[in-house]
């Protein structure tokens, strides 16, 4: 595996415990407010974001990237 590929990885599975945290946390806090129940819900809303998203970042990424290189030259 070659080093740009490396980075690609560990940037998309960073970017998704990022991405994921924070939205899940905004979303969560806006629909049941600072409650008892946020905490223990945020995180198992954020596990379920994390899986989602990275497969879906490693799979759909690269095609969008293509697109929008061919859009911005």
């Amino acid at each position: 595996m070659n080093t740009q590929l490396k980075r690609k990885i560990a940037f998309s599975l960073s970017m998704g415990v990022v991405t994921t945290g924070i939205i899940s946390f905004v979303l969560l806090a806006l629909n049941l407010g600072f409650s008892n129940e946020l905490a223990l819900a945020w995180l198992r809303s954020w596990a379920i974001g994390y899986v989602i998203v990275i497969p879906a970042t490693l799979l759909l990424g690269p095609r969008l990237q293509a697109q929008v290189d061919r859009l911005v030259k």
